[in-house]
């Protein structure tokens, strides 16, 4: 077979798709991008055991019909070196043989047999749908992909999930430290429904929806999902396991509530953290009426800083010491000026809100405080 293609939009789509391929696999084969010609559109797939991505580009004077498997390194490291320009691919379709043309040279290299590529799984007849905007989908994973897991043994956290109504869609992520709920009414599902999205897919998701102008249409069923976009489709296998009741850990009376401008704090503590133990990352936050005291110390090395925000706090004075490095991702993640910390006391969880609603957006963050030594 053979066709001519641009080699930036080659390129463009290559990459989008190539994060998929793990640095080592167990079938040789997943190393390499599966071509498959079919008139003038060519689609482009790469995969692991877990994920499939699918994309296409449009040829010219395609002739022929045929699907190979490339070499990953062969297709993509030529290619970043090229300027844009049309390419020849004449592909013997016997041996496999893979000549490349472009302006003023040639590569050529052995292909492998597209048959021999895993396929996808069919999803079941009781599979559902869901269509949502792509902008809530990609806001749902920045909201939340940052708090999941890498768990061996509890790998249900290592993923978002998706807890589907008849009135909204709600992401959750969890570490067990902290936890980001995040409830959208700018999509519903056909019903009841829920399935745990891995970090991988999620992960390459978050670069190509912020492009993306159509509805994403995902449907699943109890093991895997298609994901379609406008030019890409995914295929990916959910994690297994029951996720636990995300609900019954955020507490629900907390009468002490403190207004802070999100970005003093946030640089506060960057600046007060440097000076914490380097094991802990405990930093202390000391609360009182119009004030709050950021402080840190290593007794090891003799450092400590101290910091004071202004804000407005309404409850007890009283002391939480949090993780910095954990706080510090949280105030990063939220979408507002100011933010509001509720704590009902030192030895329960901190719950994070913005204080300015995004439309059809309910964004809670929830951090596990850390025991003072005082």
């Amino acid at each position: 077979m053979k066709f001519v293609v641009s080699s930036a939009s080659l390129l463009n789509h290559l990459q989008a798709i190539s994060r998929v391929i793990n640095s080592k696999n167990t079938l040789p084969i997943l190393d390499c991008f599966l071509l498959d010609l079919k008139e003038n559109t060519l689609s482009l797939t790469a995969a692991d055991n877990e994920t499939r991505f699918e994309t296409w580009v449009e040829v010219t004077n395609a002739d022929g019909n045929g699907r190979l498997a490339i070499n990953a390194k062969n297709l993509l490291d030529p290619l970043r070196e090229l300027p844009d320009q049309p390419l020849t691919f004449d592909i013997n379709d016997e041996t496999l043989e893979v000549y490349i043309y472009y302006h003023n040279g040639k590569y050529n290299f052995v292909g492998l047999k597209g048959d021999e590529y895993p396929q996808p799984k069919e999803l079941k007849d009781s599979a559902m749908s869901l269509v949502l905007p792509a902008d809530t989908f990609s806001e749902g994973i920045n909201r939340t992909l940052f708090a999941t897991a890498d768990d061996e043994l509890r790998p249900v956290m290592n993923g978002i999930y998706f807890d589907i109504t008849a009135d909204n869609i709600i992401f959750v992520a969890s570490d067990g430290h902290k936890l980001v709920r995040m409830t959208s009414t700018a999509a519903k599902g056909e019903g009841r429904a829920s399935f745990i999205l891995p970090k991988k897919p999620a992960t390459l998701l978050k670069g190509l929806l912020p492009k993306e102008t159509q509805p994403v249409t995902i449907k699943f069923d109890e093991n895997n999902a298609y994901i379609t976009l406008a030019n890409y489709t995914m295929v990916c296998r959910f994690v297994e396991g029951r996720y636990p009741n995300y609900n019954s850990v955020i507490p629900q009376n907390n009468p002490n509530s403190l207004t802070i401008d999100r970005l003093a704090l946030l640089n506060a503590l960057k600046r007060v953290a440097v000076f914490s133990n380097p094991a802990s990352s405990l930093v202390k936050l000391q609360l009182s009426e119009d004030k709050m005291v950021v402080s840190a110390q290593d007794i090891d090395f003799l450092t400590a800083a101290e910091e004071v925000v202004p804000c407005a706090y309404q409850g007890t004075v009283m002391s939480i010491g949090f993780k910095a490095v954990f706080l510090i991702d949280i105030l990063n993640n939220i979408p507002s000026a100011d933010i509001r910390l509720e704590l009902s006391d030192p030895s329960r969880a901190g719950i994070i809100v913005p204080t300015e609603k995004e439309e059809e957006e309910d964004l809670l963050m929830l951090l596990m405080p850390m025991m003072l030594n005082d």
